[in-house]
């Protein structure tokens, strides 16, 4: 049996340990012992970039962001979906996070980030939205385990109604919020709608044929 390795780690702002383990070539990141993402389980999170691109195609030079860097499979999937006038910005909160995915020893997500359409800010997408007032087709949020925070408590206050109603200000009109979730969450769906969103739902394996599924909740202004 292959040994899993500790490739790295780091702590949180909220002082949690979050590791980097590779098992035969995969990669996964946990924070406090628990799993957050991994590169065996990633078709939600592209099925999240996929989603916003189809609600996108024909709009000339959409602007996308997307909170959470993650393993890289959303900003990937996006890149993939877009034309070349495009612009992604990818807010990412955990300078570590970056740091591993730009390290070429772990085939990650490096060569996206250099992506010429690619903006990487590290920092807090919720001050991004509340900066760039009206100023993207798309959000996409694939932050933590979705309304239930995991990696740092702060990361609740952008799934609450606030934080929705800003995130609707952040779009142009006829654009799309793109949520990721762990698990099903009806009040989460219903807090979209009163913030002024048209919400369709779609659950989605975490990998090709498993038994595992995410929620990825998509709504329309």
């Amino acid at each position: 049996m292959k040994p899993t390795i500790l490739r790295a780690e780091a702590t949180t702002d909220d002082g949690r340990r979050m590791t980097l383990h590779e098992h035969d070539g995969d990669y996964q990141i946990s924070v406090a012992g628990v799993p957050l993402m991994s590169t065996r389980q990633h078709h939600s999170e592209r099925r999240l970039a996929e989603l916003a691109c189809e609600h996108l195609r024909g709009r000339p030079a959409p602007r996308l962001l997307i909170g959470g860097l993650g393993l890289g499979f959303t900003l990937r999937a996006a890149l993939e979906g877009l034309e070349p006038d495009a612009a992604v910005t990818v807010v990412e909160l955990l300078p570590a996070v970056v740091e591993w995915n730009r390290n070429p020893a772990y085939g990650l997500a490096a060569e996206a980030i250099e992506d010429p359409r690619v903006e990487l800010v590290i920092g807090d997408v919720a001050d991004t939205i509340r900066q760039r007032r009206g100023g993207f087709d798309a959000i996409l949020l694939d932050v933590d385990n979705g309304a239930s925070e995991l990696t740092t408590a702060t990361n609740r206050e952008l799934y609450q109604a606030e934080s929705l109603q800003r995130a609707r200000a952040g779009l142009r009109a006829g654009g799309c919020l793109a949520v990721w979730s762990a698990d099903k969450d009806p009040v989460f769906v219903e807090r979209m709608q009163q913030a002024g969103f048209s919400v369709t739902t779609e659950r989605v394996a975490a990998y090709p044929g498993g038994k595992v599924f995410n929620w990825l909740f998509v709504g329309v202004v």
